[in-house]
């Protein structure tokens, strides 16, 4: 058991412990116990409600035990004993087996038995109707409260508030004319009709519970204000219908409706009532229309869950179809471009391959070279490209560090004849990764911008700093030096350039500066937008 569970445990110890000083406070001494030994008793009974948790068969084992212990010594323990083997007899329901509940209830029957059968009490059929009751309604209770109805996913209070309502009207007009009639206050029976007209008003949520509450009302309503019976039957009626709803189990569905036949019997016949096999059909008739409409209601819910359901499933389903075809086009349009570009690629590091060992030694051979590695890290990042368009699902393995991937950029662009001034600073590295990756193709595509732009010779400026909510980057050349034939360019790279920084939530702006160069600065958050 969870160290957690410790606090509510010592609890349960505590209360038990205080219920039978209470109860003993005013005893004296007994014929085999002093007054003294009250407190000791008390910590014999209470402690053990300490463990019922963990060992609540035991525990009702020992309780019964002690119970007729404590009534052979004729000590007033016994009293309180009696209402916690109800308690441990409940857990015991709940939390344990079939067999170990069965006994638990046994040795609750026989203690009680005994408890009850003093001197010069006769036991009859009330008597034993008590003991069976005091060990079964704990029990079942405790099952009950195990396997009950699940949560109710509807959230919507229309319902209930009707169901509370109708009940309090169905209280209050039935029964206000008689609230002067019983023995009882009138503000106490006034109090008992709403409450049980209110209580209606929970009974989806717990079925159990509002039909015990208005089955002992129509016990009480018999016993002390027949004038209310007829309605404490109503009540019933529609409690045992929710119930028969929200309950999806033939057992509890049987149970509760020979419950409720008992109620209605006790309260509908008197001493004076002729009982008939058709005033009985009549009777079980009565109590089980609200059943069957309740479980017909009941499963016309579940019918409709199950389609709503099943509806939701092939949603998915043709969502999750959807997204295979898209990545299966995605694939094949990812293979046509690596093959396409990839062939082209591949016979221009070919050609410069070969030139380069018939080229003597010179800048004509270092072009070559370049030309030769950049083309096979072309290569490379197509490869990767497609992996990744195959499983988008997995992480991208980076290559390279996205700072040296700016400086390597850099002085590739300086060999190819730009004048780059690079500023990249160190704290950039503690930057998130994404955002210094973005960063590092921003500058790749945007000196690459440049050398089409603007031509070799032109100065051009790369800032990449931390920024107090990201990094910033900047790069900023100045007018291109002579007039030059530019470079085919597809103009998709800076609308590339938007999308990755849009997809981080960042910014970027590019343009003239104003005195004959271009500017394009990005703000990149630490934070991707959500």
């Amino acid at each position: 058991m969870r160290w957690r569970g410790v606090p509510l445990d010592v609890l349960l110890a505590g209360s038990g412990v205080a219920l039978d000083l209470l109860t003993t406070a005013q005893a004296g001494d007994t014929k085999y116990l002093p007054a003294a030994m009250n407190v000791p008793m008390a910590l014999l009974a209470g402690l053990p409600m300490g463990l019922v948790r963990r060992w609540p068969v035991a525990v009702t084992l020992y309780l019964a035990a002690f119970l007729v212990v404590t009534d052979q010594l004729g000590s007033f323990t016994s009293n309180t004993l009696q209402i916690l083997i109800c308690v441990a007899l409940g857990v015991a329901g709940h939390g344990s087996g079939l067999r170990a509940t069965v006994a638990a209830m046994a040795a609750t029957f026989a203690a009680t038995a005994v408890n009850i059968a003093d001197p010069g009490v006769t036991l009859n059929a009330n008597t034993w109707m008590y003991a069976g009751l005091l060990a079964v309604f704990p029990a079942v209770l405790g099952s009950y409260l195990r396997s009950s109805a699940g949560p109710l996913e509807e959230r919507d209070v229309t319902p209930d508030a009707l169901l509370a309502a109708g009940g309090v009207a169905i209280t209050v007009l039935g029964t206000w004319t008689s609230w002067h009639s019983g023995t009882q206050p009138v503000w106490v029976v006034g109090l008992l009709a709403v409450v049980g007209g209110l209580s209606l008003g929970i009974a989806r949520r717990m079925p159990g519970l509002v039909f015990l509450l208005q089955g002992v009302l129509l016990v009480c309503a018999d016993i002390y204000l027949n004038d209310a019976v007829n309605t404490c039957v109503i009540l019933t009626l529609i409690a045992i219908g929710v119930f028969a709803m929200r309950v999806d189990s033939w057992p509890w569905t049987v149970a509760a409706y020979a419950t409720g036949s008992l109620l209605t019997a006790i309260a509908i016949v008197g001493d004076d009532t002729d009982v008939t096999l058709f005033r009985i059909g009549v009777l079980m008739t009565l109590v089980a229309t609200p059943i069957a409409i309740g479980r017909y209601l009941g499963m016309r819910q579940a019918a409709t869950a199950a389609a709503r359901q099943g509806a939701e499933e092939s949603a998915r389903a043709a969502l999750a179809q959807v997204r295979a075809d898209q990545l299966a086009e995605r694939e094949r349009i990812a293979r046509d471009v690596h093959d396409i570009v990839a062939h082209h690629v591949g016979a221009m590091v070919l050609r410069a391959s070969a030139a380069r060992y018939t080229a003597p030694d010179g800048p004509v051979a270092d072009a070559l070279t370049d030309i030769r590695e950049t083309g096979h890290q072309v290569l490379q990042d197509l490869r990767d490209l497609l992996d990744l368009l195959r499983d988008p699902d997995r992480q991208p393995d980076l290559l390279a560090n996205p700072a040296d991937v700016v400086r390597e950029s850099a002085e590739r662009m300086a060999a190819a004849g730009l004048v780059v001034d690079l500023d990249l600073d160190p704290a950039t590295d503690h930057a998130p990764l994404i955002a210094r990756a973005s960063a590092a193709r921003i500058v790749q595509e945007g000196l690459t911008n440049v050398l089409k732009h603007a031509g070799p010779g032109t100065w051009v400026s790369v800032v990449v700093a931390r920024a107090e909510e990201g990094l910033s980057v900047e790069i900023r050349n100045g007018r291109p030096p002579a007039l030059i034939e530019r470079l085919p360019s597809s103009g998709r790279g800076l609308a590339g350039m938007r999308e990755r920084v849009r997809a981080l939530g960042g910014t970027l702006s590019a343009g003239p500066d104003g005195e004959g160069g271009w500017r394009l600065a990005a703000s990149l958050p630490a934070r991707s937008a959500a």
